[in-house]
This record gives structure tokens, C-alpha cells and sequence, in this order.
């Protein structure tokens, strides 16, 4: 709901499709900058308490923009800073929490379906935020989606509150005293000599600069090209989550992780060509069952990439991989953000998607190309063959 409403609202107080790309580029901009540090700390400080207190700052950062909203006292500067402060928080709570989940999945063998089922909780959220977003905008301000948000965080708390904090806290790791530089390097080290889960993370990397040129331009879409309302933002937002439901739904239910590499690839290409489609669409209700497809064909790119790194890196390193993994997703996106709304003015918001999505399917092409030839000579680890190829 917040991130519907702070799209629309930057661009009612702005009109400009840059403006908008800078605000994005603003909200990830940190997790570029501090994210590989938070994937240390996970590695280095009990995880339950990292996700408690940046849970709790994320929660002071929704109050803070509901009161200036509510206030009338709102301007983009405003909005510039909060999403900046929401990035740092986010840069040491997205790597924990997506370790922390092996730490609450008792079987190794069941840590697919948990990662799948927690993106379908996430893509759930995705599908009926938007919607609620649309029509309390609408009706009620952007202000009530920044209280609805902060007041949420509470419920968040409570629950991590009731976990067995006991239990959890033996999970953790016993790390060495080796410093900082010397544990990031050694992080860097294996993401980089680690060829299966470097390849992975260049391609989330590429996927989430040139991908996601049309989430960052959604406003302008449901404004200029569909002649829509905020109403209008929270459908077409709302459809993608959908299609993302869907797509956790598919791999939450696959009995068996193999041929993952494969299905990226098939995901990245249909991805690019429904962009294609959709760039240049102007009837309402086609462009949404294209949306559906996108976010789809999305999930099953970003939580596949998920699994792969999760069941080939070993606990003690998971922190500091996933922390590459969230910078290549959402610390790129300043780069994909500030992309989108300088091309967005230059060649058009539909130029500007429909190139995205041409570039999306020369991606997973040259991924193909890769995982074909480091999973063809691998011998000895028969797991990197059957995860990627089947």
C-alpha cells in the first residue's frame, strides 16, 4: 500500500516521470551502498534481533510519512528522505531475514517450499495492497495507506515477540574474530570464484536494472496511457501481484527442485515478450492480463535465483551471499530507477518498456548460454548439473 501510494503521490505533487525515477532510486539507492555490510552483520549477529529492531525502525519511518502526509506538510523532498532512511533500514533487513528463514525451517529438504511459500505470503501481500492502496487513495488520501502501514508493524512485532527466542538464538552461528574486511572478502571471495551462484547473481542483477522499467513507470501508465485514476495504479499493480501469487503458488507445489536454471531462462523470455506486448498497449483491461504474466513470469525468476543460492551455499556463508543476492535485486534498481525516468522523458514510457523487455530476453539467452557450460562440466558435484538442468 505505501509503495502504491508514495508512486502517486510523487507523481501528483511532481508530474514528471524523472521525478518519479529519482524517488526509486532514492528508496534502493541505500541497500546498493550498505547492503553487502548487512549481509555481514547476519553472519555475525543473531538474526532474530537484527529483523526485530529494523522492523521497528521501518515502523517509525511509516509514522514520520503518515504524519507529514496527514499534516498537508508533505513535499518530494520529504518523500526523498524517508525512502532513503526506508533503504538503509532495509539493507540489514532483507539479507537477514531471507537467512533467518533456514533458521525456522527445521528440514533441509523442505527450505525450497519454505522460500517459495514465503514468497507467496509476500506476493499475496503484493496482490491486496495495491488494490486497498487504489481505492483508499482515492477516497481517503495517501496519508491513511502511510498510517494503515505503520500501524501494520505492530502486528509484525508481536509475532516475532512470540517466537522462541531461546531456540533461535542457538541456531546462530559462532562466528571467528576475523575483522570485517577480512569476512567481507571472504564473502566476495566465494561469490566470485563460486561460478553457479556468481552466474545467478549477475542475472537478478541485469533482470532487475532492464526488468523493472515498467514497475518504476506504473503511474504515468495508469494516468497518461489508460486516462485512469489512482484506482486505475492500484489494478494494474494489483494484477502483477496476482500473476505473482500465482507463480509462488507454482513452486511452493513443486515436489522436486530440479531444472531450475531452465526455468529461469523460460521465465525471463516470456517475461520480455509480455513487456513487449504491454508497452505499447492501450486497452485497460488487456494490458492487466499481460500484467498477470509479468508478474508471474517475475516470481518464478527472483525466488528460482532464491533457491538456487540457498540450497548450493553452505549456513556459515548465507548471510553475506544472500546480502549479494539483495543488492543485485533491489540495490541495482537506483540504476534501473534513474534509467526509467530518464529514458522515460527522452523516448517515451512505452519506448522505455518496450526496450526493457528486449533487453529482458537477451538476458535469459546469454543466461542459458552460461549455466550450459559450467553445468556440462561439472562432474564431480552432480547437485549444480541437477539443479540448474535437471
Amino acid at each position: 500500500m505505501q509503495t502504491v501510494a508514495v508512486g502517486w503521490l510523487v507523481y501528483k505533487l511532481s508530474h514528471s516521470s524523472y521525478v518519479l525515477g529519482i524517488t526509486g532510486a532514492f528508496g534502493t539507492l541505500p541497500i546498493l551502498l550498505f547492503s553487502i555490510f548487512g549481509g555481514y552483520v547476519a553472519d555475525r549477529i543473531n538474526r532474530y534481533k537484527i529483523i526485530l529492531v529494523t522492523q521497528s525502525f521501518a515502523m517509525i519511518q511509516a509514522f514520520l510519512l503518515a504524519l507529514l502526509t496527514l499534516s498537508g506538510n508533505i513535499k518530494v523532498v520529504h518523500i526523498l528522505f524517508l525512502s532513503f532512511i526506508l533503504g538503509t533500514i532495509n539493507a540489514f533487513d532483507i539479507p537477514a531475514r531471507q537467512a533467518f528463514v533456514v533458521n525456522i525451517v527445521e528440514k533441509k529438504d523442505d527450505l525450497p517450499n519454505a522460500i517459495s511459500l514465503n514468497s507467496f505470503l509476500v506476493n499475496g501481500a503484493r496482490l491486496i495492497g495495491p488494490s486497498i492502496a487504489g481505492v483508499l487513495v482515492a477516497y481517503a488520501g495517501e496519508g491513511m495507506c502511510f498510517l494503515i502501514n505503520a500501524l501494520s508493524y505492530i502486528a509484525v512485532i508481536i509475532a516475532l515477540l512470540m517466537m522462541d527466542r531461546t531456540k533461535l538464538a542457538s541456531y546462530m552461528n559462532n562466528s571467528s574474530k576475523a575483522g570485517i574486511f577480512e569476512k567481507l572478502h571472504e564473502g566476495f571471495k566465494y561469490v566470485q570464484d563460486f561460478v553457479p551462484v556468481k552466474t545467478v547473481i549477475l542475472y537478478v542483477a541485469f533482470f532487475s536494472i532492464f526488468g523493472m522499467f515498467y514497475g518504476v513507470l506504473m503511474p504515468v501508465f495508469a494516468k497518461e496511457i489508460f486516462k485512469g485514476t489512482a484506482r486505475t495504479l492500484g489494478f494494474l499493480v494489483g494484477s502483477g501481484g496476482l500473476g505473482a501469487v500465482c507463480g509462488a503458488i507454482y513452486l511452493a507445489s513443486r515436489s522436486r527442485h530440479i531444472g531450475l536454471g531452465k526455468l529461469i531462462h523460460i521465465a525471463g523470455t516470456v517475461f520480455g515478450l509480455s513487456l513487449i506486448f504491454f508497452s505499447h498497449c492501450c486497452v485497460f483491461w488487456i494490458g492487466v492480463l499481460l500484467l498477470i504474466v509479468v508478474g508471474a513470469m517475475m516470481v518464478l525468476q527472483i525466488v528460482t535465483a532464491n533457491i538456487i543460492i540457498q540450497t548450493l551455499v553452505p549456513d556459515e556463508k548465507r548471510g553475506r551471499t544472500m546480502s549479494f543476492h539483495t543488492l543485485a535485486f533491489m540495490g541495482t534498481q537506483p540504476i534501473g530507477s534513474y534509467l526509467a525516468g530518464l529514458l522515460g522523458n527522452g523516448i517515451g514510457v512505452q519506448n522505455t518498456v518496450f526496450l526493457g523487455g528486449v533487453l529482458c530476453i537477451i538476458g535469459s539467452i546469454l543466461f542459458k548460454r552460461q549455466y550450459s557450460c559450467f553445468a556440462s562440466q561439472d562432474v564431480d558435484k552432480g547437485l549444480i548439473r541437477q539443479v540448474f538442468i535437471g
